[in-house]
């Protein structure tokens, strides 16, 4: 039998993606991660989080653990505010995280999702209508919130999709030139970046256009709201793990 927990990092942030981090081992490994003390990613320092990563990675290579990442950019961001909401989208996206699970571990697999919704059964019911195939053999699936702070497999997906949105913006820092800081609204970094970012004939790439705060920077600069932003390509990078 295997477990596998799923979470998000950078659900509110006004620029850069909204990372969805799955992870599978076998369910007679769930004590390691309890015993190295893995836990929810906003418990702990960047540098923690980093040591936990390749803790997590050596285990991969060594006992077969698995992860996936889908990096889902600003562009399916703004489009899912203008149609059915964030909360679809992060099912879609938990969907996508969990789809190749099966060709990585067969059937038996107890999965548990991070709810993104106040509802957390109607979560995993529109996760289950997205699965392939679903229901898997010998296999569940459940929604909890706060499961990223009581499941150490959740934890585990939600460090892996924090570190990832880290390294994100870091890069995204250095093409830019100057700091950005975390990218939510309230860093004093963030803020003072906004109006660079908002200085062209759109706003930057990077930047969430259908944020409020995106909103009325941009009417404050330009007198007027921003344009409707453009999307078709749903493909979003997925980076597998071993």
């Amino acid at each position: 039998m295997w477990s596998a927990g799923v979470d998000e990092a950078g659900r509110g942030p006004v620029l850069g993606p909204l990372v969805v981090g799955a992870v599978a081992i076998p369910t007679k490994d769930l004590h390691m991660l309890i015993e190295h003390g893995i836990r929810d990613s906003k418990d702990l320092t960047h540098t923690k989080r980093l040591e936990m990563v390749n803790w997590f990675h050596l285990n991969a290579d060594q006992r077969g653990w698995k992860h996936q990442l889908i990096e889902c950019m600003p562009p399916r961001i703004d489009a899912a505010v203008m149609n059915n909401g964030l909360n679809l989208l992060e099912v879609e996206l938990f969907a996508e995280a969990l789809n190749p699970i099966r060709h990585h571990v067969g059937d038996g697999v107890s999965i548990l999702n991070d709810a993104c919704d106040v509802n957390a059964q109607r979560f995993t019911d529109r996760i289950a209508a997205r699965l392939t195939d679903w229901p898997w053999n010998n296999s569940t699936m459940s929604s909890e919130h706060k499961a990223d702070t009581n499941h150490a497999i959740v934890g585990m997906a939600s460090i892996l999709a924090k570190v990832r949105r880290d390294e994100i913006i870091d890069a995204l820092e250095n093409e830019i030139g100057f700091p950005i800081g975390s990218g939510y609204p309230s860093d004093p970094h963030t803020k003072a970046a906004l109006p660079a970012l908002l200085k062209g004939k759109t706003p930057h790439d990077a930047l969430r256009w259908s944020w409020k705060t995106v909103k009325r920077e941009w009417n404050a600069l330009h007198g007027e709201d921003p344009p409707v932003r453009r999307f078709t390509d749903k493909k979003q990078r997925t980076l597998f793990g071993p």
